[in-house]
């Protein structure tokens, strides 16, 4: 996190700002670390905010209050609160505020993630849950993501013939992007063959890359104007390539519908489709951001996902082993894994689900905002206070977890939690009204990538490299990185 240049830059405007500090007056705050003058505890989150916000709550308990700037933030670090959060006062919870590097989007109204919990909201929401992600219209497209992964294999081949290792992360992101736009949008936007970094992948990269910075902007919402670390600028040119790319697509579409009326099935068919239904609030302009929000959620999620679980593994060879010796009995030597596998291979299925209590892709996740004074856990939180819910932290707490250190997917083996929401204990992907949409997409992929790659291959770390010695060290953003991207080498293939 670039804590430092933030400093560097409040520190001068001491003298042209009167009071930024919204600190509360109301006695019931939650409790807290005094902050310095303006900055407020900016400079107690360090390089790792999830991390540092954790060992904090363990000094403050799990509903504490900080400023951050200008800006008042309730962190809460509990099942018990994030219930009370999610799901007690989900409606006082509905509405987002908006990063600056968000905000900078064109037609930033048509997102799915960052938009009031309106009407306009709640029909985009039904629209994902009713027409894009049921198990009908994923099942339909299922051809597509198998055939992807097909060519992810492939790939892997050439390195397992070559001896030479794989970069998993940089995989995993560049064949997530292709199961997505394949089912979006029945086409490839990164080179299948993997050869070439490509225009598309740069941008989801870049626009991420943006959107995780820390900005003055978000922390002094005073100073947005002024735009002090350029964050808007840079960002805004990947936005209008962006769109500039879906526009090409979309029209492409249009055409073809025009002369004919076959159909793809594919999400853009959905979306255009709805443009026409009287109301719908659906335009060329707002479904763009919409797709937009689809790429950058569920590239991230599932890519990282994957190769967090990969990182645990060969940690464990063990493990490792495990996870193969299933997949090939349930799959056979010489089978090849399908969407239609996952429910016969429980193994996988708890190994993503305690890669995802280890290492949840949003480790904060994304913040709300207090829709009105409302009591949580004993405190009162007041209208406009920003709230983030702490994931890592509560999927690594003691009270709820044994060895909550400790890698093991046994812990999920015949256990009813999962990561729908239902359990406060364990939120990778939030709980209540704004829970990720994308859930079951993002399921089906990181379990069909996981579970091929270790059908086909064998897998070992790269010379000088051990286990123990394999660096986890995590890449504070948007979402929860490997500070460095594993490289494994893939091994034609150890019968069992």
């Amino acid at each position: 996190m670039e804590y430092f240049h933030i400093l560097l830059l409040c520190f001068p405007l001491f003298f042209f700002i009167r009071t930024l500090s919204t600190r509360s007056r109301i006695k019931n705050n939650p409790p807290g670390p005094t902050g310095l003058p303006i900055l407020g505890n900016l400079h107690q989150l360090g390089p790792r905010p999830h991390e540092s916000l954790s060992n904090l709550s363990k000094i403050y308990g799990h509903l504490m209050s900080l400023r951050l700037g200008s800006v008042t933030v309730i962190i809460a670090s509990s099942p018990s609160t994030a219930q009370e959060i999610l799901h007690k006062h989900d409606q006082t919870f509905s509405n987002r505020p908006v990063p600056d590097s968000v905000a900078s989007q064109p037609h930033v109204e048509g997102t799915l993630a960052w938009v009031p919990g309106d009407h306009h909201w709640r029909n985009r929401r039904r629209i994902c849950s009713t027409q894009m992600f049921t198990s009908q219209r994923l099942d339909f497209l299922q051809h597509f993501r198998h055939l992807k992964v097909h060519q992810l294999i492939q790939h892997i081949k050439k390195h397992c013939l070559a001896g030479t290792p794989v970069d998993i992360g940089e995989l995993a992101f560049a064949s997530t992007l292709n199961l997505i736009s394949n089912t979006i949008f029945s086409m490839d936007l990164v080179d299948p063959n993997f050869e070439t970094a490509g225009e598309f992948k740069e941008l989801v990269w870049r626009i991420m890359m943006d959107a995780g910075k820390p900005n003055v902007s978000d922390y002094f919402p005073a100073l947005k104007r002024f735009d002090l670390q350029g964050v808007r600028n840079h960002v805004q040119v990947s936005y209008v390539r962006m769109h500039e790319i879906f526009d090409e697509i979309i029209e492409k579409r249009l055409k073809a519908r025009e002369v004919s009326d076959d159909r793809n099935g594919d999400f853009l068919d959905v979306l255009l489709d709805q443009m026409k239904e009287e109301g719908s609030g659906f335009s060329i302009d707002t479904i763009k951001p919409l797709i937009l929000d689809l790429f950058i959620a569920g590239s991230d999620t599932s890519g990282l996902t994957t190769e967090w679980a990969m990182a645990e593994l060969l940690r464990k060879p063990e493990t490792l082993q495990k996870a193969r010796k299933e997949v090939m009995e349930v799959i056979g030597y010489n089978g090849e894994v399908k969407e239609s596998d996952i429910d016969r291979l429980p193994y996988i299925e708890a190994v993503i689900k305690e890669t995802l209590r280890l290492h949840p892709p949003a480790p904060l996740l994304l913040p709300y905002v207090a829709g009105n004074d409302v009591e949580i856990g004993g405190y009162t939180i007041q209208k406009g206070n920003q709230v983030m819910i702490n994931a890592w932290s509560i999927g690594r707490n003691s009270k709820f977890w044994d060895e909550p250190m400790s890698f093991m997917p046994e812990r999920f083996i015949g256990s009813n939690i999962d990561y729908k929401g239902r359990n406060f204990e364990y939120l990778p992907f939030g709980a209540g009204r704004r829970i990720c949409p994308g859930l079951p997409l993002a399921n089906r992929m990181v379990n069909l990538m996981l579970a091929a790659i270790l059908h086909s291959f064998d897998w070992k770390l790269p010379e000088g490299i051990t286990p123990k010695s394999l660096d986890m060290s995590e890449q504070f953003g948007i979402t929860l990185k490997k500070a460095v991207s594993l490289c494994a080498v893939p091994v034609l293939d150890q019968k069992y």
